[in-house]
C-alpha cells in the first residue's frame, strides 16, 4: 500500500506547473484528492496530491448513508434502524408489554447507533398506529408534542405486525454487525408498508419522500392488480386535511401535492380550523397565522387553541372583516396550505431506485405472492413430511416390527431388521425410507407403542392428506389465494381505518385579492411621485406591498409599477389605481390630441398583459400629444359627454355630444376615432354611463366547490351588478349573498341559483321540540344574512326544501304494528299560503315518517312582475299578449300569442 501511495506523491522540492488553474481542478477531480501548497525556498509552490484512503472515503460514507440509514428497502420498506426495532419487538414479544427503553437497549445489539436514534425511529413507527401497540403519551402528531421518555412508556408488537412482518423459516437471514447474532436481511412484509407508512429521508447526494396512502385502497388496488384491472393511488395522511392531488405524477419526481386545512366559518366573526395539513401541526400553523398578522397579511383579533384529540384552532376577526377573504388569505399566506414534492427512492439490489407508487406496489404484491407461494411450499413439505412418519409409525407398529430388534446386538444390525420389516409396507409411501426415519422410530417409547389406536392413527392420516390437497390447491390457485388472503386482511384490520384525508382540486388563489391592504398609497401628480412614504400629498388608496399600480399621465403614457416607498412614474399624472391583470371588466375611456395641433382621437380599450416598469404610449406617439378627457369605468360604464370646440375660421358646429358607448373597445395600442381636426376648447360630462358589457355569467364548479367566471362547472345565469344568489343548506340555513369569486360554501349546501326576489321557498322540516312535521312557504325577507328557517331545537332537521312555483311532495309513513299507511301526496302550494320568514308553519301530520320525496312539480305560469331583466323581446309586443312559462329546469320561455 505505501509504495502504491508513494508512486501518486510527487517527490519534494519538484515544480508542477499551474497556468490556468484546470489542470490543478482535473487533477483533483480524478484522483479525488486534494492539493496543499508548499512555499519552497525559491518562493514557487508545489502542489501535492493527497490519495489512497482520502480518494474512497466520501464515496464509502455516501454509500453507507444511502443504504443503511436514510433510504428504506423495497422489499419490506423498512430503513434498517427500523427493521432492527421490529426484529427486537418480536425477541422480547410475550404477549405483554415492554418498556420501550428495554427495547431500545435490545435493538443496540443490532443497530450500531446511539440509544436517542432508535429511539425517535421507535416513536415514529408507533406514531403511525399500524405495527406498533402503544401505552402512555407517544406524543401527538396534531400539536407537535413529543413523546415522554422511553422510560415511561411502553410498547408491544400489534396482531397486524404478527400476522403480515414475521415468518422465520422464509426469513433472509444475516449476521449482526459484531457477529454475535442474526438478524433479518429483510423482513417477509406481506403488505405494501412503505406505502402504508411513508418515508422521508436525506442521505447524501439523493433524498426520499414517499408519502403514506389508505390502507384499505393499498389492498384494494393489490388485489386489482392481481386481477389484471387497472388503479390509482393517491396519498391519505392522518392529519386529515384536503388535498389536490391532481399533480401527484405517480409520486415521482417533479410531482406536488398541495394539502389544506379544513376551514369553515363558525359565525360571522369566526373561523374554525378542524384538520391541519400533513407536514405541519398546530403549533406551526398558529405560528405561521400570528406572523402573517404581524406581517399585515391577514387582520385576526385573536387565536384560540382548544386542540385534544381532534384539531379545533378558533380565529376570530374583527367586525367588518371578510371571513371568505380571511380564509383564502390564510391559505395564501400561511400554513394553512403547504406543498409537498414526493420523490420516490428506494434500495434495491444495495442500489437507489427512483421508481412510482404504482411500480411500487406491483413489486410489493408481486413480492406478496412469492412469500405466500415459499410459505405454502414449506407448509406443503411439513405436511408431507408429518403424514410420512405417521404412515411409517402405522406400519411399525401394526405389523410389530418392533419385535425384529429384540435379539440384534448392534446398532447396524437393528436398523437392518426395522428397514428389511418395512420394505414390504413402503410402496404406497412418496419417498424412500431413510435411516433417520429409522432412528426416530426407534426412539417411540414403549407406552406409546401400547396405547396405539390404529382408527384414530388412520384419521390423522386422512387428515393430514385432506390438509395436504388444500396446500396443493391453493399452490395451483396461487393468485385467487393471494386475492383471499388480501381480501381477509381488509375485513379484520380495514375497519377504522378509511381514507382521512379529502380529495379535491384547488381552486388557484390569487395573493394580490386576498390580502390585507393595510397601508396608504400617496401621489405627486405633478412631480410624478408614488408611494407609501408620500404621507404629505394626496392620498389615494389603501394598499398591500405585493400589489401593482397601474398610472396615466397627461402626455398619455400609461406604465405599471410594484408598490414602494416612493418610485418616480413621470409628471403631471391624470389617474392612478390598483392594478388587477386578471380585470377585463374594468375599460378605460379616453380622447386624445394627437401632437401639439393635429387632431383628436378618441378611444376605448382595456389594460392586461403588460410589462412592469415598461412606459407604454397610448396616443399615436406623436411629440406633443396631450390626453384631453380620460375615465375609469370599473364596469365598463359608457358616459355621454359634450365637445367645445374653439372658433376658428369657419367652423359652423362649436357643439356637440359623443355618447362612448357606441364606440367598440379595443386594444391599448390602437389609434382610436377621429373626434375632429379642430381644436378643442373644454369637454364637459353630460350624462353618466351604464354599463356597455354584457351581463357576467357565472358557473359553480362543484370540484373546488368554488364561483368562477371561466365556465368552468355549472351555469347558475346571468348577473348584474344588484343580482343575487341563493344558498340554502341541509342545516336549515338560507342566505342571500352577492356573488363574489372568493366566496367559501358548506359542504351541507344543498341549493345554489340565481335569487329571483318574488319566487317563494317551500320547506318540509321536523320540529324537535313539539316532535311533529311541519311545512311552510316563504320568501327570504334579508339580504347578505344567513338565518335559520327551521326551529333552533337540536333534534330539529330539514327533510326537503324547493325552490319550485308549484312543488309536489310524497309521504312515505313509518308501518305501526304491522299497519302500514297509504303514501300521501302534497301539492305544497295548495296545502299552505305564503307566511313570513319566521313563521312556523302549518302542521303536516301526527304520523311518523319514514321519508319525504321530492315529486315533479306541477306547472306554472310566471307573472311578468318576476321576468328577470335580462330576459327581452325583440319587436313590438304588449306584455298581455305575453305567455311566459317555466320548464322543469328553471328555464323561462316566452311566446307571443
Amino acid at each position: 500500500m505505501k509504495d502504491e501511495e508513494d508512486e501518486n506523491i510527487l517527490p519534494q522540492g519538484q515544480e508542477e506547473e499551474n497556468t490556468a488553474g484546470e489542470d490543478a481542478f482535473e487533477d483533483i477531480i480524478s484522483t479525488g484528492g486534494q492539493h496543499f501548497y508548499d512555499n519552497q525556498e525559491d518562493g514557487k509552490d508545489t502542489i501535492t496530491k493527497v490519495t489512497g484512503m482520502y480518494k474512497d472515503w466520501f464515496l464509502d460514507y455516501a454509500s453507507y448513508v444511502i443504504l443503511e440509514r436514510a433510504v428504506p428497502a423495497i422489499e419490506d420498506g423498512f430503513k434498517p434502524v427500523q427493521r432492527r426495532i421490529m426484529h427486537s419487538l418480536k425477541e422480547l414479544d410475550d404477549g405483554r408489554y415492554n418498556k420501550v427503553a428495554n427495547v431500545v437497549g435490545h435493538t443496540m445489539q443490532y443497530h450500531p447507533h446511539g440509544d436517542q436514534s432508535i429511539g425517535d425511529a421507535m416513536v415514529q413507527i408507533g406514531q403511525k398506529e399500524l405495527l406498533i401497540d402503544c401505552q402512555g403519551n407517544w406524543g401527538n402528531i396534531l400539536t407537535g408534542d413529543g413523546a415522554a421518555a422511553s422510560r415511561y412508556i411502553e410498547a408491544r408488537l400489534s396482531k397486524f405486525a404478527l400476522e403480515v412482518i414475521y415468518s422465520p423459516k422464509i426469513t433472509d437471514w444475516g449476521v449482526s454487525y459484531d457477529g454475535r447474532r442474526a438478524e433479518p436481511n429483510n423482513l417477509p412484509v406481506k403488505f405494501p408498508l412503505l406505502l402504508a407508512s411513508g418515508a422521508e429521508g436525506i442521505a447524501v447526494g439523493l433524498s426520499t419522500k414517499v408519502l403514506p396512502h389508505n390502507f384499505n385502497e393499498l389492498i384494494d388496488s393489490s388485489i386489482k392488480i392481481l386481477k389484471g384491472k387497472p388503479f390509482t393511488l393517491y396519498p391519505d395522511f392522518l392529519t386529515q386535511g384536503i388535498a389536490d392531488v391532481s399533480n401527484y405524477n405517480d409520486g415521482l419526481r417533479g410531482g406536488r401535492v398541495r394539502v389544506r386545512a379544513k376551514i369553515a366559518q363558525l359565525d360571522k366573526n369566526t373561523l374554525v380550523i378542524t384538520q391541519i395539513p400533513f407536514s405541519t401541526n398546530t403549533t406551526t400553523l398558529i405560528d405561521s397565522i400570528l406572523k402573517a398578522n404581524d406581517k399585515g397579511k391577514i387582520k385576526i383579533k385573536k387565536i384560540e387553541d382548544n386542540t385534544a384529540a381532534e384539531v379545533e384552532i378558533l380565529i376570530h376577526l374583527f367586525p367588518g372583516v371578510s371571513p371568505d377573504k380571511t380564509i383564502d388569505a390564510l391559505f395564501a399566506f400561511t400554513a394553512c396550505e403547504t406543498s409537498v414534492a414526493p420523490l420516490g427512492c428506494v434500495i434495491e439490489d444495495n442500489k437507489p431506485l427512483f421508481i412510482g407508487v404504482s411500480a411500487m406496489l406491483k413489486i410489493s404484491t408481486n413480492r406478496t405472492v412469492q412469500l405466500l407461494k415459499s410459505e405454502l411450499e414449506i407448509q406443503l413439505s411439513e405436511l408431507e413430511e408429518q403424514w410420512h412418519f405417521l404412515s411409517l409409525e402405522r406400519i411399525f407398529i401394526e405389523n410389530k416390527i418392533y419385535r425384529d430388534i429384540e435379539e440384534m446386538t448392534t446398532r447396524e444390525t437393528v436398523i437392518k431388521a426395522v428397514d428389511d420389516g418395512l420394505k414390504p409396507h413402503t410402496k404406497h409411501l412418496k419417498r424412500a425410507v431413510t435411516e433417520e426415519d429409522i432412528l426416530r422410530l426407534l426412539d417411540i417409547r414403549i407406552m406409546r407403542i401400547s396405547k396405539f389406536d390404529s382408527n384414530k392413527a388412520q384419521d390423522k392420516i386422512e387428515s393430514l392428506e385432506g390438509d395436504i390437497e388444500q396446500v396443493k390447491h391453493n399452490l395451483e390457485h396461487l393468485i385467487d389465494f393471494a386475492i383471499a388472503y388480501f381480501t381477509k386482511l381488509k375485513e379484520k384490520y380495514g375497519k377504522g381505518r378509511e381514507r382521512q384525508t379529502e380529495l379535491r382540486v384547488f381552486d388557484d388563489i390569487e395573493a394580490t385579492k386576498v390580502v390585507l391592504r393595510n397601508t396608504k398609497l400617496y401621489v405627486n401628480k405633478e412631480e410624478g411621485f408614488v408611494g407609501t412614504s408620500l404621507k404629505k400629498d394626496e392620498y389615494v388608496t389603501d394598499c398591500s406591498d405585493i400589489d401593482d399600480v397601474i398610472v396615466f399621465l397627461r402626455d398619455g403614457k400609461m406604465m405599471i409599477t410594484k408598490v414602494d416607498a416612493k418610485t418616480f412614474v413621470g409628471k403631471d399624472i391624470i389617474h392612478i389605481a390598483i392594478f388587477d391583470k386578471s380585470d377585463k371588466r374594468t375599460i378605460y375611456n379616453m380622447i386624445y390630441r394627437d401632437g401639439k395641433s393635429g387632431p383628436s382621437y378618441i378611444k376605448r380599450f382595456n389594460v392586461s398583459g403588460v410589462t412592469r416598469d415598461k412606459a407604454y404610449d397610448l396616443t399615436n406617439e406623436t411629440a406633443g400629444s396631450q390626453v384631453l378627457y380620460f375615465s375609469c369605468n370599473p364596469n365598463g360604464e359608457a358616459e355621454v359627454i359634450t365637445i367645445l370646440l374653439r372658433q376658428i375660421g369657419t367652423v359652423k358646429k362649436l357643439k356637440f355630444d359623443i355618447d362612448f358607448a357606441s364606440l367598440a373597445i379595443k386594444g391599448r395600442s390602437s389609434k382610436g376615432n377621429l373626434v375632429t381636426k379642430y381644436p378643442i376648447k373644454k369637454i364637459e360630462l353630460k350624462e353618466k354611463g351604464i354599463s356597455t358589457l354584457l351581463p357576467r355569467k357565472v358557473w359553480f364548479d362543484d370540484t373546488v366547490q368554488r364561483l368562477n367566471v371561466d365556465a368552468r362547472g355549472e351555469l347558475l345565469g346571468e348577473f348584474r351588478p344588484n343580482d343575487k344568489i341563493l344558498v340554502i343548506s341541509q342545516s336549515g340555513k338560507i342566505k342571500v349573498i352577492t356573488p363574489e369569486l372568493s366566496t367559501h360554501f358548506d359542504e351541507d349546501m344543498i341549493v345554489l341559483e340565481k335569487w329571483i326576489p318574488k319566487k317563494p321557498i317551500s320547506a318540509i322540516y321536523y320540529d324537535g321540540e313539539k316532535e311533529r312535521y311541519y311545512i311552510k312557504r316563504f320568501l327570504v325577507e334579508t339580504e347578505n344574512k344567513e338565518e335559520s328557517f327551521i326551529t333552533e331545537h337540536p333534534n330539529s332537521h330539514l327533510e326537503i326544501v324547493s325552490t319550485d312555483y308549484r312543488p309536489v311532495a310524497e309521504l312515505v309513513f313509518t308501518k305501526v304494528k304491522g299497519v302500514q299507511k297509504e303514501n300521501m301526496t302534497v301539492d305544497i302550494e295548495s296545502f299552505i299560503a305564503l307566511k313570513g320568514f319566521k313563521a312556523l308553519g302549518n302542521q303536516l301530520t301526527t304520523d311518523k315518517l319514514k321519508q319525504v320525496n321530492l315529486l315533479a312539480s306541477l306547472p306554472y305560469e310566471v307573472p311578468v312582475e318576476v321576468i328577470p331583466e335580462e330576459l327581452e323581446v325583440k319587436g313590438e309586443t304588449d306584455a298581455d299578449d305575453a305567455s311566459i312559462q317555466l320548464d322543469d329546469d328553471g328555464q323561462i320561455t316566452l311566446s307571443l300569442e
